[in-house]
């Protein structure tokens, strides 16, 4: 079966809940224009405009995600938000081990196996980010680092169904820089990390999970991305912030 492409948009600390609201009603108007065209479509905005941005999508095909989660149901852990209370605002999907909550957060590969576990049990779809920074690249630690994000990160996770998770192989050195990946460098590590999904999962598995691209990704290169074997879509910072440059990166995929 074919897969899917996915675009999303990840707009980390950026829009207020009435700039979220506005920018959801208008994304409508550039997914009823995708006329029939297989393309699925993801918003994370900030934690506060989760329940707006649902109410704004209601009827369309758009998937929300939220940009964090933690792997508790409920406690004393001020401050974090459990996958039952995303699922309530509306989500259906978060992402967990963005290379920004890696260095700002020090986040880990352990804790985002306790948090893609813990969506998994809500219910909802992980997207798991993985990817190397540029002094690991130029060490030529690329493949090393990536299969220990992927082994340690998904260890143990209940994954029946490739919808149930999706992967996002975001080079640190591409994100936020104008710097992208080359789509050869993109399919080399992410057909790599689809033959490790086969050993960490199954074969039918990983050949049906989405592999998704991120790192300064625009509407100028999402086609010649797309054309690669292993991409299955693109996890979109910058440009998922505008309807426009956003519209013409789903256009395209």
């Amino acid at each position: 079966m074919p897969r899917i492409p996915l675009i999303a948009g990840n707009w980390k600390m950026f829009k207020t809940i009435p700039e979220t609201v506005d920018f959801c009603l208008r994304l409508k108007d550039e997914i009823t224009a995708l006329q029939g065209k297989k393309v699925d479509v993801a918003v994370a905005p900030p934690f506060n405009s989760l329940a707006a941005a649902a109410q704004a999508l209601r009827g369309t095909q758009v998937f929300l995600a939220a940009q964090d989660v933690f792997w508790a149901e409920s406690g004393a852990y001020t401050g974090e938000v459990a996958p039952r209370m995303l699922k309530d605002a509306g989500c259906c999907m978060a992402i967990v081990g963005h290379s920004e909550r890696r260095q700002y957060f020090h986040e880990t590969d352990e804790s985002v196996n306790r948090k893609a576990a813990a969506l998994l049990k809500e219910g909802l779809i992980p997207i798991v980010c993985v990817g190397e920074t540029l002094a690991e690249r130029k060490e030529k630690l690329t493949f090393r680092v990536v299969e220990r994000q992927i082994r340690d990160g998904l260890k143990g996770l209940a994954v029946n169904d490739p919808l149930q998770l999706v992967i996002a192989y975001e080079p640190v050195w591409a994100i936020g820089t104008g710097q992208t990946a080359t789509p050869q460098q993109a399919q080399e590590v992410q057909a790599f990390i689809r033959k490790l999904l086969g050993e960490v999962f199954s074969p039918p598995i990983a050949r049906g999970m989405r592999i998704l691209y991120g790192g300064s990704v625009k509407p100028d290169n999402t086609a010649e991305l797309m054309a690669m074997e292993d991409v299955d879509g693109a996890l979109v910072g910058g440009a998922s912030l505008e309807i426009k440059s956003f519209g013409q990166i789903i256009q395209r995929a």
